[in-house]
């Protein structure tokens, strides 16, 4: 296969070298132009290589038609005007992905694909995700310059002579990947799965056969990509799989996680979507599922995708700062841009955590117990001269005394269903507004440190007055759930509570506009399309999949061995069971009243009634495991 193309570098983007390489390559039949709307969904289409070979000049400036159909905007494009312009992107790495399934006769090799990462327009305004990330970008660099203007004094603590000096200002992302694997068809056992995540059995343990392989497989065509893989290995949770009597491996279930090089956060975002396809593809090759969810198992460790962010700057000589490291390393924790930056993250982040957590998915993986970034707190380390690492908070301080460069914040909300995109340009939005603060108030790194470190109830000059945003502690062990409350806000329990937040914070709405970046139209877009599919999973695939549940429930005991706790349990469980399903004429079922409660749009009851049922269910499902325990015999 060294004859394949991988990708096609921007300088390539051009008429004579496009045209040369799909001479040489004619295993690449299609063409397809993948823009990501609002709702997280990707394009991808079949477009005959020779259609774009005909017109590649005009094909590259005014890309494809489609219609609002096809794509997930709400309120923007509607029926009655659905034109959607797909537009390509030359500025980012295009890809050729390969189908292994189907070779090309005349070429003996995989057919192809040219995969161009593009933007969505509908009259002539960018609206998709790519296009908010990119004006998030471009607003960014423009305010980093204008601050060094402004504020001479900041150009010492970055030994930068002057700001015509700086050539450009680099926003760098990476993202870790985690998901799940399994043998097709196979059940959780959620008691197996939660013992061996305790005892820590599986994690960073040696993979074995097929999961071997495509986990090795995976990272070698992540570097034929150009990702330049650093790691795959196994997570906390999953099981060991077992082996036939032919030597073939079943009953697979483990969990997986690929991280590659950062890069700039456009690059880094396509980078993710495309290695998706690639490790999905891979492991379905092996015979083996593949699931991005965030919580795809109740009751074991979520999938996050722990996004780390970062900003330097690029000067005329080719040096570049890192804007997060402080002058000396051993004397500060980060520079008065780097705590600038983390406290704009955390004071605004009820308006950056509906771009990060905006599904029911994600939001049953925030939940105390699992390392969950539940709270909006934040770690920089015990002690400047020695960097440390705290798993339980929101936003970690990364440094390495040795690289100044490294210098970066983990965000560890985000997870694989996020909208990279999206969640990246909120980040970055919310970062700029503490930067603009910490430096036009004129204060040392050691007064940002205070501030930043200051308790609940006492007054500062940027962070909110009630809240605390620094903790070196497990914030699950150190707090209560009450404390934890009152200290770093009340974390939102689902999808309704969460987008709500956008109506209920003003002021951080506001960090989202600046610049334009974030339109009302594109947020009132958004916040529609969230609405949307939170209440249809809800009525159409979570009710019905807990009445599954409530029906699989029956009663198991019968003869003589049968105790008087068994029918007391019995008794529990039927009760619970009729509550949550079984309407009468004289009271409505819980799942009823949900189902009325979306139809009325009565979305604060819908949400009440969502937390409810989520709490009876899993109390449902430890009523009848302990039920279960009890019996001799299952009939």
């Amino acid at each position: 296969m060294e004859k394949l193309l991988y990708f096609i570098p921007p300088e390539d983007h051009n008429l004579e070298t496009l045209s040369s390489l799909l001479e040489r390559h004619s295993e690449i039949k299609f063409v397809s132009l993948v823009a990501v709307d609002l709702g997280n969904n990707h394009t991808d289409e079949k477009i005959p290589v020779e259609v774009f070979k005909e017109d590649i000049d005009g094909f590259l400036k005014n890309g494809v038609q489609t219609d609002g159909s096809s794509v997930f905007l709400p309120k923007i494009a509607e029926l009655n005007d659905a034109k959607v312009d797909i537009i390509p992107d030359l500025d980012v790495k295009w890809f050729i992905d390969y189908n292994f399934d189907h070779i090309d006769p005349e070429t003996n090799l995989p057919v192809a694909t040219l995969i161009i990462p593009s933007y969505l327009v509908h009259n002539d305004k960018y609206v998709g995700s790519r296009a908010i990330l990119k004006s998030a970008i471009s607003n960014f660099k423009q305010e980093i310059i204008n601050v060094f203007k402004d504020h001479p004094n900041l150009l010492k603590e970055f030994e930068i002579d002057s700001p015509e000096d700086i050539s450009d200002v680099i926003l760098t992302t990476a993202t870790e990947l985690e998901f799940w694997v399994q043998t097709p068809g196979d059940k959780a056992d959620v008691e197996n799965l939660s013992t061996s995540q305790i005892l820590k059995e599986q994690y960073w343990k040696r993979t074995v056969g097929p999961v071997r392989s495509a986990l090795e497989k995976s990272l070698i065509m992540l570097n034929n990509y150009g990702f330049e893989a650093e790691m795959g290995h196994k997570e906390v949770g999953g099981i060991p799989s077992s082996l036939t009597k032919d030597g073939k491996f079943t009953h697979i279930m483990e969990q997986l996680e690929i991280d590659w090089k950062y890069d700039h956060a456009m690059q880094s975002s396509d980078n993710e979507l495309f290695a998706r396809e690639i490790i999905k593809d891979t492991f379905v090759s092996h015979g083996l599922d593949v699931t991005f969810l965030a919580k795809p198992i109740e009751g074991v460790a979520g999938s996050g995708e722990h996004t780390h962010v970062g900003v330097a700057v690029k000067l005329s000589n080719g040096k570049v700062r890192n804007l997060f490291t402080p002058s000396d390393m051993t004397k500060d924790f980060m520079s008065t841009v780097g705590w600038g930056a983390l406290m704009g993250l955390l004071k605004n982040y009820e308006a950056v955590n509906p771009f990060v957590t905006s599904t029911n998915d994600a939001l049953n993986r925030l939940k105390p117990g699992f390392e969950a970034p539940v709270c909006i707190v934040s770690s920089v380390g015990h002690r400047v001269e020695t960097p440390s690492r705290n798993r339980t908070v929101l936003t970690g301080l990364v440094r390495d005394m040795n690289n100044p460069l490294a210098t970066r914040f983990e965000v560890r909300a985000p997870n694989p269903t996020t909208n990279t995109y999206l969640a990246t340009a909120a980040i970055y939005q919310a970062m700029l507004d503490g930067i603009k603060a910490a430096i036009t108030s004129q204060k040392t790194t050691k007064e940002l440190e205070k501030e930043f470190s200051k308790p609940a109830g006492e007054e500062g000059f940027y962070l909110e007055k009630n809240r605390a945003y620094r903790s070196e502690e497990d914030v699950f062990e150190h707090y209560t759930q009450d404390e934890r409350d009152k200290l770093f806000g009340t974390p939102p329990a689902t999808v309704w509570e969460n987008i709500k937040n956008l109506d209920l914070y003003p002021d951080k709405y506001k960090v989202l506009t600046q610049g334009e970046v974030f339109s009302k139209e594109v947020i009132e877009s958004f916040k529609s399309s969230v609405l949307m599919q939170w209440t249809a999973e809800l009525k159409n695939r979570i009710i019905p999949a807990n009445m599954t549940l409530v029906r699989e429930y029956k009663k198991l005991h019968s003869g003589d061995n049968v105790t008087d706790l068994d029918v007391v349990n019995w008794e529990k469980i039927n009760q619970l069971r009729y509550y949550l399903m079984k309407d009468s004429l004289n009271q409505k079922s819980l799942f009823t009243r949900i189902r009325e409660g979306i139809e009325r749009k009565d979305y604060d009851l819908v949400s009440d009634l969502q937390i409810e049922m989520n709490e009876k269910i899993n109390l449902l499902k430890k009523l009848y495991m302990d039920y279960k325990r009890n019996l001799f015999e299952l009939e």
